[in-house]
């Protein structure tokens, strides 16, 4: 979902403008203490839309109001000069893969890769990003992969979790793009576009499709990665799963157990298979994002902030600041683990 000049932005001008009621609550930027480091964190789950693409959309009948921040990178490097943040693996945010089809997809993401290499071209310290692929079709995946393979501004490759309620990732016809991304180390990025099915019934009063049927969808992709054998037969490919693994690592002990129920084994034990994803801080208390660390370990989580959309935070370190970690495990989730995986 994307919003207009963001409510951050807005409340900021709002105070400027000398409105004694919102200066009240505007929110302090989360600059790095005197003394201390000026760049920390690499954040991996940042969100953005290159000016000609959103021209794109608005061609083919898809406008959107775009957040000033996702759209201009002075802006966006200011941003992160103030809340601390030294690099961004940039992804393309809400792409309306269900309703394009798979040419347009095609056009679409060429344009946002190839904005990416503007992007770290000019700024190669600051911007790196996850390659954008017409998923509807196997084969334009592979090719728009091939034709940006190498270049330096990608990292990884994004991937929403379903497409239209079909499990894409797990079509025998997509996994020569799998083993081409384990070929070429490019982390797997997942993110939702769609809830499960059975959305309908989130949708009341409140549309629950995002802070409930997200966190299922990467609870779905998770499980089926494992009982698929795909971790297994692709024992190279790195896998984050954002908004911190969604309902994943708080429900994989009734998936083991049902996996036992129905005597269906792994081939591993499945501790060890949560312990083959990488998971972003998006955790929102501490102490979810406490349980996380302590399940899979200070070495498999990393910044994340989903920034600049719907459900994202003002403050990419918050909830770490708040767990008084001990310093290499703050270190490694700050931006050992995130340099490793995508070579920031």
């Amino acid at each position: 979902m994307t919003r207009g000049i963001g409510r951050r932005a807005f409340v900021r001008m709002a105070a400027a403008c000398g409105g004694g009621t919102m200066a009240t609550i505007v929110r302090p930027a989360a600059r790095q203490t005197a003394g201390g480091p000026r760049f920390a964190s690499i954040d991996v789950h940042a969100h953005w839309q290159p000016e000609r693409y959103v021209k794109a959309l608005a061609e083919i009948g898809t406008p959107v109001d775009a957040n000033p921040l996702n759209v201009d990178l002075d802006r966006r490097r200011a941003w992160m000069n103030d809340h601390g943040v030294q690099t961004l693996v940039l992804t393309i945010l809400a792409p309306p893969w269900q309703t394009t089809s798979a040419e347009v997809a095609a056009r679409l993401t060429a344009i946002v890769n190839d904005a990416a290499v503007e992007a770290h071209t000019a700024f190669p310290d600051r911007f790196v990003a996850g390659v954008a692929m017409p998923v509807h079709d196997a084969t334009l995946a592979l090719k728009e992969l091939n034709r940006v393979a190498g270049k330096g501004a990608f990292r990884a490759v994004h991937l929403p979790t379903s497409l239209n309620g079909a499990d894409y990732v797990f079509d025998p016809a997509f996994e020569p793009v799998i083993a081409r991304c384990e070929e070429l180390g490019y982390p797997l990025l997942f993110h939702p576009i769609t809830a499960v099915p059975g959305a309908d019934r989130m949708r009341g009063k409140v549309n629950l499709s995002n802070p409930l049927g997200y966190p299922f969808e990467h609870a779905l992709v998770a499980e089926k990665f494992i009982t698929t054998g795909l971790l297994d037969k692709y024992p190279r490919l790195e896998i984050v799963l954002g908004h911190a693994g969604g309902a994943f690592p708080y429900i994989a002990g009734r998936l083991e157990h049902n996996l036992a129920r129905v005597n269906q084994k792994t081939p591993r034990p499945f501790r060890e298979y949560i312990r083959r994803f990488h998971y972003d801080t998006l955790a929102y208390y501490p102490e979810a994002l406490r349980f996380l660390i302590d399940l899979v370990g200070s070495d498999r989580v990393v910044i994340g902030t989903d920034n600049f959309a719907l459900m994202d935070v003002d403050d990419p370190h918050a909830l770490l600041n708040g767990l008084n970690l001990a310093a290499a495990d703050r270190e490694r989730i700050m931006r050992t683990n995130a340099s490793r995986l995508f070579k920031a």
